[in-house]
């Protein structure tokens, strides 16, 4: 029972981020940066607030934490959060300006390739191994890129750039393990805020004076990215991170699905062909995983 609350957190996390189209694509009529800026300063105060009000003990031993590390642990710390700040605005950005200005397609193929970009630049970056099985799923995910390129090249290439952004973020934080990650998040999207914060008086818009634009923003701040933030987290408390990468595919298939059945748009048998792949690459990337976990959970019953 203990255990299915956190399938329970995670398996809501993702769902939710799988809707997530249905409060951005209202606002396709303003423009991405100012959305972005909008997230991102509500979100911060609504951080900030939570960590002040509700986490005073986590930022006293962070703090400690802090100070009694070394001059080169603080300055890796450090570097870490603000490229991580760099990597996750851009992320942002580029997944609004997708899901708005591209197609709801391009958006959720980005993060089917996601978990296998991150795993690739780990192998690159962090010297972390890939077996045989691993590298057939790589390969069969950059053969489907490439049947989906044809004739959709700059679908492809805002879908690659949206994947490796948030996989390079991924990959970078792996070893930015010394602050609390909410708290993380925090510092990252407040770093991101006063990034942005001069480029705001000359790159935004008129203030959005129109009640839906607000309605809308608050959803997604709330809905779609603390609320599924903290579930994300309480998940990983009793869940092994392997299989909350897998549950991580419920939301680009949510969002795939979504962009056929309810935005209705046009996909090709070409498509279709490319996405099955896709698929077949991730289920075998994970096969390992899968079903490591049924043993486990096969041999937990035997005894």
């Amino acid at each position: 029972m203990r255990l299915s609350k956190y399938y329970l957190a995670a398996i809501t996390a993702f769902t939710i981020w799988g809707f997530f189209s249905l409060a951005l694509k209202p606002l396709h009529l303003y423009p991405s940066l100012d959305i972005l800026f909008y997230r991102v300063f509500l979100c911060v105060v609504l951080m900030m607030g939570i960590n002040l009000l509700f986490r005073k003990k986590t930022l006293r031993e962070t703090k400690e934490n802090f100070r009694m590390m070394s001059a080169t642990q603080k300055r890796n710390v450090v570097l870490l959060t603000l490229g991580g700040s760099l990597l996750l605005s851009a992320n942002w950005f580029f997944f609004i300006y997708v899901m708005n200005h591209v197609s709801v397609k391009a958006a959720s193929f980005a993060y089917l390739v996601c978990p296998i970009l991150t795993t690739v630049f780990a192998y690159f970056i962090l010297k972390e191994k890939l077996n045989k099985w691993q590298w057939t799923a790589v390969a069969l995910s950059i053969f489907s890129c490439v049947l989906l390129s044809f004739n959709h090249f700059m679908d492809i290439f805002y879908s690659l750039i949206v994947a490796a952004t948030y996989a390079l973020y991924l990959v970078s934080q792996r070893k930015n393990t010394a602050i609390d990650k909410f708290l993380l998040l925090t510092l990252q999207l407040t770093t991101t805020a006063i990034i942005l914060l001069p480029f705001y008086p000359f790159y935004s818009s008129e203030v959005p004076t129109a009640f839906d634009f607000y309605f809308y923003l608050v959803i997604i701040v709330v809905m779609f990215t603390i609320i599924p933030l903290f579930l994300n987290l309480y998940a990983l408390k009793g869940v092994n991170s392997s299989t909350v990468g897998i549950l991580l595919y419920i939301n680009p298939l949510i969002n795939f699905f979504l962009a056929i059945f309810y935005y209705k748009e046009d996909i090709t048998t070409f498509q279709i062909i490319a996405y099955s792949l896709i698929l077949l690459s991730i289920i075998i990337f994970n096969s390992k995983h899968i079903f490591k976990s049924k043993t486990k959970e096969l041999q937990t019953k035997d005894v």
